[in-house]
């Protein structure tokens, strides 16, 4: 069935607009008519699919999550659609978000549907503009903004648990890295200007470590440059889709982070359809959402065999079992909800079980590799130390 944008006059006289299902136009102008409704214009609503699956532009959801629960407060106050955004518009902090928002104003102020003038932007999250089109469907615009400002919290509250989690170790890195830089490119090259001058016989092991030092000062600016221009070529070739599917098959194979991405992934997919399905979305619809939601080519091409399937009539999980990609457990928990009837709820179940198993085996990885380099940085400076003194020891000895 094809959806319209539906404008007309109430029995009080009263001009409304919502988004109605017919088969054609003259099927929804004859069922409207003969409720006593006054038909002012019946438009045929565009694909919001097409235009949620286009490149999205960033936004900072932080700021994003603070306009909707001021959005929702003046709302929930009384206060129509345009006057609360005419009041945001002028008032936000992000002037990014302050330009999409006065666009999707003045989308409103001309007659276009609140869920048409976000989708416009190419900008806002598809759960967001679904769950605006549901609102806008059953007439509870405040519980559907309500229900994503708490999955957005939840979102944001697992991001930075394993930011922050990600924070230490990369610092580490980062200092271990400049420490071998400034030894191998500076201190050892001097040593081997001290031994040059002096014409000692070199241990086997000082010689290489003075040849690698003095090789990498004299090529650091090529290798630094080598190693820009690999990196680069490696992120633009994971930009197609082609390369994008073999980083994510490399990714998924990685020990412990491997699991722990997809665990992740699929921990994102549980939040947003069981926070759509709460909201009266169709479960056809709130795949497609889902599926445009992940950040992963391999769980969207997973999404959409498995929209398919449940559009053929096969439930939920055994639809997702057959891509291979998804875990058991959440299957075997999948199906305990459509069996139940409980879906959403066990949705829900399964996306926290999943972040709090993510959140744990994070941590304990973290906690590993971070002796891990230590011991690493120790042993390396030990190793330069041993190879650039033994030959002073020698030569005392001589003495």
């Amino acid at each position: 069935m094809a959806e319209f944008v539906l404008k007309y006059a109430d029995a009080r006289g009263e001009i409304r607009q919502q988004v109605a299902e017919a088969e054609n136009e003259k099927e929804l102008r004859d069922r409207m008519t003969s409720q006593g409704y006054l038909i002012y214009s019946i438009k045929q609503r565009g694909d919001i699919a097409s235009r949620l699956s286009t490149r999205r532009k960033k936004l900072n959801l932080e700021k994003f999550l603070i306009f909707n629960q001021q959005f929702l407060t003046l709302i929930r106050a009384g206060l129509p659609i345009l006057k609360s955004l005419d009041l945001l518009a002028d008032r936000l902090t992000d002037p990014k978000l302050g330009k999409f928002i006065k666009a999707v104003r003045d989308d409103v102020k001309n007659g276009t549907l609140l869920s048409d003038a976000f989708a416009r932007q190419r900008a806002f999250p598809p759960i967001y503009i679904t769950s605006i089109l549901a609102g806008e469907k059953s007439g509870s615009l405040g519980e559907v903004i309500e229900r994503f400002i708490t999955y957005q919290k939840m979102v944001l509250a697992i991001r930075k648990k394993i930011l922050l989690s990600l924070l230490y170790p990369a610092v580490l890195v980062l200092l271990v890295s400049a420490l071998i830089a400034f030894m191998v490119t500076y201190v050892v090259p001097n040593f081997a200007q001290l031994y040059g001058s002096l014409n000692a016989q070199l241990p086997t092991v000082t010689l290489w470590l003075l040849a690698a030092g003095t090789t990498a000062r004299n090529y650091i600016l090529l290798g630094v440059g080598a190693l820009f221009a690999i990196a680069t070529g490696i992120k633009l070739w994971s930009g197609t889709e082609r390369g994008g599917a073999i980083m994510e098959r490399v990714q998924m194979r990685l020990p412990v982070f491997g699991e722990i991405w997809s665990k992740y992934q699929v921990a994102q997919l549980a939040r947003v359809l069981s926070t759509l399905l709460m909201g009266g979305i169709p479960l056809i619809q709130a795949l497609d959402t889902a599926g445009e939601s992940l950040g992963s080519r391999l769980l969207r091409g997973a999404i959409e065999s498995a929209r398919k399937l449940v559009r053929e009539g096969q439930p939920l999980s055994s639809s997702l079992a057959q891509t291979g990609i998804f875990p058991a457990l959440a299957i075997d928990m999948i199906e305990v909800g459509e069996s139940t009837g409980a879906l959403p709820a066990m949705l829900t179940s399964v996306a926290e079980f999943f972040e709090e198993d993510v959140t744990t085996k994070m941590t304990a990885a973290m906690s590993l590799i971070e002796p891990a380099i230590m011991l690493f940085m120790g042993g390396f400076v030990a190793f330069v130390l041993v190879a650039l003194y033994l030959p002073i020891f020698s030569l005392a000895e001589r003495v």
